[in-house]
C-alpha cells in the first residue's frame, strides 16, 4: 500500500496489544485491533476516535508505552496537532517483555513488517544518477550477473489502431541482484497534437525473494541514462584513447545524455560538434552544454554540414529515427569509432553499407543482429556475415573478444537496448536512494 497526502510514513517499535491496554482502550477494541494488526496497518484497526485517543495519550505519556516494547512495523500516522514527524520515530533494540509476558506469544501481538514502496521522480533520478557512476556500475556488474538475468521477449499490445502498450520484464537469480523489474511503456504518437510526449514509461522494482514491491521510477529518464551509458562504456573500450572530437548526430532527448556519457568515458575529448536536421535544436543544445560550466576545457558547437563534420569525428554518435543513411562510410576517418543508437527496426538505418564494411562491428547484445536495420540489411546483401561481428559488450568487458586492434581500425558499435541494463540501472537507483536516504 502506498500512503500519500496527510500521512507521515513512520517506523514504530511497539507491541500493540500492550500499548492499547496501557493507554486505556476498552477490551473489545483492543482485541479487534491486535487480531487484525498482522493483516493490515495497525492504526486502521481502530476507529477514528480510538486512533486519536491512542496516540494522543501516547504523546502525553512521552511514548513510555511504545518505548517498552520492541516490535517493529512501518505505518502511516495522521499528523496530530502540535506534533512533528520526528516524534513518531521511536527506537528499541529488542523486545522487552514485562509483567512476565511470554515474548513467543504471537496470538494477538506481533505486527508484521509493512513497507511502502517508494516513488522516484525524474528530478530525483537526475540527483541520484550520474553517467560516470552508471558506466562504472555496468562495467563491474554486467560480467558477473548478466548470465543470471532472465529477460523474456517483450510483449506489445495494441490499445488502439495507433497506440501500444509494451511490457519488458526481467528478473535475477543472483544474491547480488535480488530483484524483479518490469518496464511499462506506452506509445501514443498522436500526442504531438496535444503537445505531449509520444512515449511514456515507468519502471517497477520488486524484491525477487518475496515479491514485495520496492520502488517505482520514471522509466523514460532511466532509459535515457542506461542507453547513453551503454554507448559510453562501449566507446571507453573501442574508441582510441587519444580521441579529441565527438560528433553528435541528432539533438533530441537522448543527445545530451550520449554527449555526457562519451565525455565521462573518454576524458581526452576536447570538442563536441552537434548536427541536427533542424539546426536551431543543435545550436540550442550546444549553447546549453557550453553554458553549464560542467565541462571545463571542452568546446561545444553546432554545424550544418553533416558530411564535413563526420570526417572530423574521432567518435561519431548517432541518435535519430533515420530510414535513409546519414553517415557515409567513405567519410569516416581512419581510427574512428561509430556509435549507432537510433535504429530498432529493419527499415531504420543511420549508416550505409560502406560504414559496416569498413568497420569492425560489435553489438550490445544478440538482439541487435535481428533487429537493427543497418545489420540486417548488411547481412542480407552479403556485406558482412553474422560470424564477422566482433562480439558483444559483455564479451568485450570480460576480454573474451578482442576490441580495437590498432589505431587505424574503424570500430562500429550498434545497440538496441535490453532489459538486462534496465534492471541494473534500476538497482543502482534504488540502492543509492535507500543507502543515501534521498
Amino acid at each position: 500500500m502506498i500512503h500519500t497526502i496527510g500521512y507521515t510514513q513512520t517506523k514504530i517499535y511497539i507491541k500493540f496489544s500492550q500499548c492499547v491496554n496501557q493507554i486505556g482502550l476498552d477490551a473489545t477494541r483492543r482485541q479487534v485491533c491486535c487480531h487484525q494488526a498482522g493483516q493490515q496497518d495497525a492504526l486502521n484497526c481502530l476507529t477514528s476516535t480510538g486512533r486519536n485517543t491512542c496516540f494522543k495519550k501516547a504523546l502525553a505519556k512521552s511514548w513510555s508505552p511504545l518505548l517498552s516494547f520492541g516490535f517493529s512495523t512501518t505505518i502511516s500516522l495522521p499528523l496530530l496537532p502540535n506534533s512533528h514527524p520526528s516524534k513518531f520515530s521511536v527506537m528499541a533494540s529488542k523486545p522487552n517483555p514485562i509483567n512476565n509476558e511470554n515474548p513467543q506469544n504471537t496470538d494477538a501481538s506481533i505486527i508484521t513488517n509493512i513497507n511502502s514502496p517508494i516513488f522516484i521522480s525524474s528530478e530525483s533520478l537526475h540527483s541520484i544518477l550520474s553517467h560516470h557512476s552508471l558506466i562504472q556500475h555496468f562495467h563491474s556488474s554486467l560480467p558477473t550477473v548478466s548470465s543470471t538475468i532472465n529477460t523474456p521477449i517483450r510483449q506489445s499490445y495494441h490499445v488502439s489502431p495507433s497506440s501500444s502498450l509494451l511490457l519488458m520484464p526481467s528478473w535475477s537469480s543472483s544474491p547480488s541482484l535480488p530483484y524483479i523489474g518490469v518496464k511499462l511503456v506506452t506509445y501514443f504518437p498522436q500526442n504531438s497534437t496535444l503537445n505531449l510526449p509520444g512515449v511514456h514509461a515507468n519502471y517497477v522494482l520488486f524484491r525477487s525473494t518475496t515479491g514485495q514491491p520496492l520502488a517505482s521510477m520514471d522509466g523514460t529518464v532511466l532509459t535515457l541514462y542506461r542507453t547513453a551509458c551503454v554507448s559510453g562504456l562501449a566507446s571507453k573500450i573501442l574508441a582510441r584513447n587519444d580521441s579529441k572530437v565527438l560528433v553528435m548526430i541528432g539533438a533530441g532527448a537522448l543527445a545530451p545524455h550520449l554527449i555526457k556519457a562519451h565525455l565521462a568515458a573518454n576524458p581526452s575529448l576536447q570538442k563536441v560538434i552537434i548536427w541536427n536536421r533542424t539546426i536551431k535544436k543543435a545550436t540550442d543544445l550546444a549553447e546549453n552544454l557550453q553554458g553549464s560550466n560542467d565541462y571545463n576545457g571542452v568546446c561545444f558547437e553546432s554545424n550544418e554540414s553533416l558530411e564535413e563534420i563526420v570526417e572530423l569525428g574521432d567518435i561519431v554518435s548517432c541518435a535519430t529515427n533515420a530510414e535513409v543513411p546519414l553517415v557515409k562510410g567513405e567519410r569516416l576517418k581512419a581510427g574512428a569509432h561509430l556509435d549507432l543508437v537510433g535504429s530498432f527496426t529493419h527499415k531504420m538505418k543511420e549508416c550505409d553499407d560502406e560504414a559496416i564494411r569498413r568497420g569492425r562491428v560489435y553489438v550490445d547484445n544478440e538482439a541487435a543482429l535481428v533487429e537493427a536495420g543497418e545489420l540486417v540489411g548488411a547481412f542480407e546483401r552479403g556485406v558482412i556475415r553474422k560470424e564477422d561481428v566482433g562480439g558483444n559488450l559483455v564479451e568485450l568487458i570480460k576480454d573474451q573478444k578482442v576490441g580495437r586492434r590498432n589505431s587505424e581500425e574503424i570500430t562500429v558499435f550498434k545497440s538496441v537496448g535490453s532489459a538486462v541494463v534496465d534492471i541494473l540501472a534500476a538497482q543502482l537507483v534504488y540502492e543509492t536512494c535507500v543507502n543515501n536516504k534521498f
